[in-house]
């Protein structure tokens, strides 16, 4: 019942919005960013109304779609879409708080499309059947497309769209053969009625590798990723958040529901695989990130190195690989959308992502650089914050898996000093090149609840860690991992 009032508030908010007056800016902004924290206070009830000692999927909605063809719309949540559903309506709200002073033409449009892609993201976390699953998945690239290709604030914005459309639709095409082959061969494409269904390990490995061209695509991994830096420097501040912050989970996301879920036998075979793919992507991201001059493609391939690190945590088999992985992930939608926030309160100041055009911030924006520098340690992983959960649990469960490469994914953590200080350094210290404004109460609002999470996360984990285990204990199969 409490997923129908979501998302029907959701999509009745949408209607509403459409139906105001187009000179009404102000009352657009006002409606949104109020339906959008509504959503964060239901799924907020999602959470508190969660029974944490069953793996089920809990708040189910069944709805009738082909019934003669045993297709329905399946919605629920678990221990792994929970904390998906709850980051996705938290940075909602904080992204049209950040765009208040948007400016350029067709403000209802850009309102339209976060709020559907909002509707959108919330249906493939909660979305238990993989047919819709998939139409979910590739439908949020349209407004995503729209946001980058109208709102984006450089001349290759049109480029940066299309790279981002075709790289992950190409990739999903494999994954759409597979979704028929499975709807064939079971003759249902539910999650549940697969997951009572064998596949034989050949059949496992070729719907594996089907899979993984499209989720691949979406972490992003090498060699893949090409789109995602380009997506970011061309994307509006509120347009990076949402990719760094979201649309970058739902291949961690796709991952540990299908590939590991569905395929488990095929999962362990292509271990090394992954573990190849996944350590060669930290270190080459990384090493990228510290000869870049742009903040906003800085910190896009350090997005890259952190979800290489989260996909090696889900592929350890372990249970607290996996916890740590999750974890890790809502760190990341944290610290990386509060780091592409604080680029863009420098960018509407001066209009400038060039880490050479700044400097001695520190005497000008005093407030500012606290909340900067409190999100690079967070970047780095810094003891109390919620990145140091995630990587040290991660890392060490990766020790135990192969230790070659937890060895190299730890070097990431190297580099990552070396990119993070470094660009802090050149903003915050030396002489002051720029005098302008301190955050406004506005954008001081935006980054507290982000601040709050990174520490609650840091400080007290065990209240995120308890919801999804019987989910993650129930995935990994002592039989198969072992």
């Amino acid at each position: 019942m409490l997923l129908n009032l979501l998302f029907l508030f959701l999509f009745l908010g949408i209607v509403g919005l459409v139906l105001i007056p187009v000179n009404r800016n102000q009352l657009m902004r006002q409606f949104s960013l109020s339906l959008t924290s509504a959503v964060f206070v239901f799924s907020l009830f999602l959470w508190l109304g969660f029974d944490e000692s069953t793996p089920k999927f809990q708040f189910v909605v069944d709805s009738l779609w082909l019934p003669m063809a045993n297709i329905n719309i399946s919605l629920g949540v678990d221990g792994i879409s929970l904390f998906f559903v709850l980051l996705t309506s938290l940075i909602f709200p904080l992204c049209l708080l950040a765009s208040w002073s948007f400016a350029k033409d067709n403000l209802r449009v850009y309102l339209i499309s976060f709020l559907i892609m909002e509707l959108v993201l919330l249906l493939v976390f909660t979305c238990v059947d993989l047919l819709f699953f998939y139409i979910f998945f590739e439908a949020v690239l349209i407004p995503m497309f729209l946001v980058i290709g109208i709102y984006g604030s450089r001349e290759r914005k049109i480029r940066a769209a299309y790279m981002l459309f075709i790289y992950t639709l190409l990739g999903s095409l494999f994954m759409l053969i597979g979704v028929l082959y499975i709807y064939l061969f079971a003759g249902s494409t539910h999650f549940e009625v697969l997951n009572m269904i064998g596949f034989s390990p050949y059949t496992q490995r070729w719907l594996w590798l089907a899979f993984f061209a499209s989720f691949a695509a979406k972490v992003p991994m090498l060699p893949v990723h090409i789109w995602l830096p380009e997506a970011h420097v061309e994307a509006p501040t509120a347009g990076s958040v949402i990719l760094a912050g979201i649309l970058l989970k739902l291949g961690s996301y796709g991952f540990l529901r299908f590939s590991l879920g569905l395929f488990p036998l095929a999962s362990i075979y292509f271990t090394p695989l992954v573990f190849s793919l996944s350590v060669f992507g930290v270190v080459y991201t990384s090493l990228t990130a510290i000869r870049q001059t742009d903040l906003k493609r800085l910190i896009a391939y350090t997005s890259v190195a952190h979800m290489n690190l989260v996909v090696i945590g889900l592929f350890t088999g372990t249970v607290i690989g996996i916890e740590a992985a999750i974890v890790q992930s809502l760190s990341h939608g944290f610290v990386s959308s509060a780091l592409f926030l604080s680029i863009g309160v420098l960018y509407d100041r001066w209009h400038s992502r060039v880490v050479t055009y700044y400097g001695g911030l520190t005497h000008t924006m005093p407030i500012f650089i606290i909340i900067f520098l409190f999100f690079t340690m967070a970047n780095l992983g810094l003891p109390g914050t919620s990145s140091f959960v995630g990587e040290f649990l991660l890392l060490a469960s990766a020790f135990e898996a192969n230790t070659t490469a937890c060895f190299f994914a730890a070097i990431s953590m190297i580099l990552g000093g070396a990119y993070s200080l470094w660009a802090f350094n050149r903003i915050a210290y030396g002489n002051a090149k720029l005098s302008g404004l301190d955050l406004s109460s506005r954008e001081f609002m935006v980054f507290l609840p982000l601040v709050l999470g990174t520490f609650f996360v840091g400080l007290y984990p065990k209240i995120f860690f308890s919801p999804m285990h019987a989910t993650v204990s129930n995935l990994v199969w002592v039989d198969y991992w072992t």
